[in-house]
């Protein structure tokens, strides 16, 4: 990933109310979150830390995460008439649908990169999402 792309994504960092930003081109992803204390006078920058190719693992939970790849609401099913497309304790497999995630009218199939048995479905049925946050845990 060119290097004048990262500093962009610290100034647009820095410049908003985001704690952190995560952005996968192809397989490389770097991920840059706001470390440290909040500085309390504006002129003052936030120091910033960067991790390329972090893993996708939650610090507070055990297991591999599902993340949302865009903003935009979540449903755990096809239809409002249909079953859900997994549950916890459902063991799932690469290439498995798990998830929708509606953006801008576009309904966007989430498919696990990852086989396992999903321990955790962190987002309720039509709740937002946002870019990176956590949809499913798979242990």
């Amino acid at each position: 990933m060119d290097i004048r792309k990262i500093k962009k994504l610290i100034e647009m960092l820095q410049e908003s109310d985001l704690m952190e930003i995560e952005v996968k081109e192809g397989e490389e992803s770097v991920r840059i979150a706001r470390g440290g204390k909040i500085a309390s006078s504006s002129n003052q920058s936030l120091p910033t830390e960067i991790e390329t190719n972090a893993p996708r693992i939650a610090p507070e939970e055990s297991g591999i995460s599902i993340t949302s790849p865009i903003v935009g609401t979540f449903y755990r099913k096809p239809a409002p008439d249909k079953a859900a497309f997994v549950e916890v304790g459902d063991h799932i497999n690469v290439g498995d649908v798990v998830c929708i995630v509606e953006a801008m009218k576009m309904m966007n199939e989430i498919k696990s990169e990852f086989s396992g048995i999903i321990s955790t479905i962190k987002v309720d049925d039509g709740d937002p999402v946002e870019f990176g946050q956590q949809l499913i845990i798979i242990r």
